[in-house]
């Protein structure tokens, strides 16, 4: 059904397409990154960003059934922070999908992990959701970008 090369392709797009969108926001000021804005479930910018990446490292922790403290925006207070952490959760998420066989990503979990909500799924279905849930809020944030006058470039996977 999915194989890891393309799984790999995806992760991998999405995270440009959001190394893109982290540069725009770096010349956004600080104070509207963290600004409340109503019609959102997480209501500033940056809620969307630490929200993006604590799900993704979440899940794929979910998947190995370990344990997940989580984390929140104080402990990605800059843009250095934020970035170094996506770093460390691309790597983590990409070591994991190189540990298993094409079988594996496809099998359906056989055991519920610990802190799992929801159905059981397979391994790749999971990371294609990690995929679809980062750009949805990447759309979030774009529309927030453009509610505050600063408005980002093409994001889109089509983007040239």
């Amino acid at each position: 059904m999915f194989t890891k090369d393309g799984i790999k392709e995806l992760h991998g797009l999405m995270h440009e397409r959001m190394d893109l969108l982290l540069r725009h926001v770096a010349t956004v000021p600080d104070n509207l990154l963290r600004e409340p804005l109503s019609g959102f479930g997480h209501p500033s910018v940056w809620k969307q960003l630490v929200h993006i990446l604590s799900c993704e490292e979440g899940w794929v922790h979910d998947l190995q059934d370990k344990p997940f403290a989580g984390w929140q925006e104080e402990d990605v207070a800059t843009m250095a922070a934020l970035q170094a952490t996506k770093r460390r959760i691309v790597d983590a998420t990409r070591a994991y999908l190189g540990s298993l066989s094409e079988a594996q990503l496809n099998a359906t979990l056989a055991k519920r992990p610990q802190d799992w909500g929801g159905e059981l799924r397979s391994p790749a279905f999971i990371l294609l959701h990690v995929i679809t849930h980062a750009f949805h809020h990447k759309g979030q944030i774009v529309a927030m970008l453009r509610i505050q006058g600063h408005p980002a470039p093409d994001t889109d996977l089509q983007a040239v």
